[in-house]
């Protein structure tokens, strides 16, 4: 019999185009001899809607389904609930069961414990991290908190928690004092490079600040680290696996979202040339940091290797890595020899691992 899968995509957060095309390539990788596939897409304005084609979610007209989609957290009706024709003669309301949710969401009210959160009260196996990692993974204070708890070396930084700009003057202050300049300036809780800047002088970093506040209130300053900026991801639950190493040659002077999706001249780099040691350390802290947090199924976890130092220092975690045909997540465990299909299978197979775990510890 084949397993039900509910692949669930799009958001309001500002990663919503990238959920949609990770979303369709994960739809087109998954072995239709295994599974079957149901799509429900969340518009920009918030909206569940089931989704016949996938090739709607390819050219977004996915959007314009009559179809509403729900998940309901009650337990007896465990599954998606497809209402269609509201208010006219054809109204129905069908429930369908789901052996395993898919969340292909990034960044808020995707990414950050929210959906987990509504899966868990529903009693659905979804892949990826749980509501812990992906809340402390999106949120880059307190991942740096935790990360700091096992004594990996990160970039130095001062915070702006303020919500409103009540504290960019003293914030200033305090980055100058310690961090010095340039300084790297982000949204807390934002994804794909959102609303990062980098701020070379007082003017350059309090207009930072405030770009930063327009997507989160809490605030990140770091220093700049010069050197290799490389990934490498894991993937795994009661035991972990760690892949090659990747690296990102941005075309920009940082990997902004634009460096990231649309400049044609940034490059990743399986496998490259860094000083003795440094891949084995940079493994080593991914799987330490992946279990630091908590984190079950796959996340990419990121890095600087310092130019003059030769030093591995951690950047971020992100628990629900993109999909698209250029993401490093993909390409690195296709380096190691499992390709998509069967990375896809791994996935939905720790779906169950982690729901049997969980339901023996209740016991």
């Amino acid at each position: 019999m084949k397993r039900q899968i509910a692949v669930i995509f799009g958001g309001q957060s500002s990663e919503h185009e990238i959920s949609c095309i990770s979303a369709a390539n994960i739809i087109e990788g998954l072995d239709r001899d295994k599974y079957d596939i149901h799509r429900i897409g969340i518009t920009r304005e918030g909206y569940w809607l089931y989704v016949d084609t996938t090739e709607s979610v390819k050219d977004g007209t996915w959007v314009q389904s009559p179809v509403t989609a729900a998940i309901v957290p009650d337990q007896k009706r465990q599954g998606i609930w497809k209402v269609s024709g509201g208010g006219t003669e054809d109204f129905s309301v069908q429930c369908i069961s789901i052996d395993v949710a898919f969340p292909v969401l990034h960044g808020r009210n995707g990414e950050d414990g929210s959906i987990q959160g509504l899966l868990e009260l529903a009693g659905i196996p979804y892949v990826g991290c749980g509501v812990l990692a992906s809340a402390a993974g999106m949120d880059k204070i307190s991942t740096k908190i935790f990360a700091g708890r096992i004594g990996v070396r990160q970039a130095k930084y001062v915070t702006d928690v303020a919500r409103d700009d009540s504290g960019i003057e003293e914030t200033i202050a305090a980055a100058e004092r310690e961090l010095g300049y340039p300084v790297f300036v982000k949204p807390s809780n934002a994804g794909s490079s959102r609303g990062i800047s980098k701020a070379h002088n007082r003017g350059e970093l309090k207009a930072a600040i405030e770009l930063a506040k327009k997507h989160d209130h809490r605030v990140l300053i770091e220093e700049t680290i010069t050197g290799h900026e490389v990934e490498c991801a894991v993937l795994g639950g009661q035991e972990v696996s760690v892949s090659k190493v990747g690296e990102i040659v941005a075309a920009a002077e940082f990997y902004d979202y634009d460096a990231k999706y649309n400049d044609t001249e940034s490059q990743t780099v399986v496998d490259p040339e860094l000083p003795a040691g440094a891949k084995e350390r940079i493994r080593e802290n991914a799987a330490a940091i992946f279990k630091q947090l908590d984190g079950f199924g796959l996340s990419r976890v990121d890095f600087f290797v310092e130019k003059e130092t030769g030093e591995v220092i951690f950047n971020e975690i992100n628990t629900f890595p993109g999909f698209t045909n250029i993401s490093m997540y993909p390409m690195l465990w296709e380096a190691e020899g499992l390709d998509r299909q069967a990375l896809l299978d791994r996935l939905i197979d720790l779906a169950y691992e982690r729901e049997l775990t969980e339901t023996a510890e209740e016991k």
